[in-house]
């Protein structure tokens, strides 16, 4: 290539519209069937386990804490999701599914991406007996 080619192609880009986009200034909103994270609905869920037992990844653990008065606690793992969707099609009563809103995942450590949905007490209960020591009555 003759210098004074190259040097006529880097003039002319210096006055061209750039070809990429500004991606953290400027923002597309994502497809309308865009697979997200998962959001799920306590009230509608019956602690059937079908989403647990359909994951392919194991991205998601039902807790049931109490299953007559229906207190149930998801707990969504998002590192480990590869947003099949097969937990949204197998729940019979429609008490999750995913949005495409929420997709921008980004952290510095792995725990932001355990999430726990349910009831805010129900929430607090399970991390509670997670956290709480064994006791030596309970070893034996």
């Amino acid at each position: 290539m003759k210098l004074a080619a190259m040097f006529k192609d880097v003039f002319e880009s210096f006055f061209k519209k750039s070809s990429t986009q500004l991606y953290p200034f400027v923002k597309k909103n994502p497809p309308e069937r865009f697979r997200g994270d998962l959001y799920y609905d306590p009230s509608a869920c019956t602690g059937c386990c079908l989403c647990v037992k359909d994951c392919p990844s194991k991205a998601i653990e039902l807790v049931t804490l109490d299953r007559a008065a229906k207190k149930f606690v998801l707990k969504y793992s998002m590192d480990h999701c590869i947003r099949c969707g097969q937990c949204v099609v197998n729940c019979r009563f429609k008490c999750l599914g995913m949005s495409n809103k929420d997709w921008e995942n980004a952290a510095l450590s792995r725990k932001e991406f355990t999430v726990y949905y349910g009831k805010d007490e129900d929430v607090a209960q399970l991390l509670g007996n997670i956290a709480a020591p064994v006791s030596d009555a309970a070893k034996e």
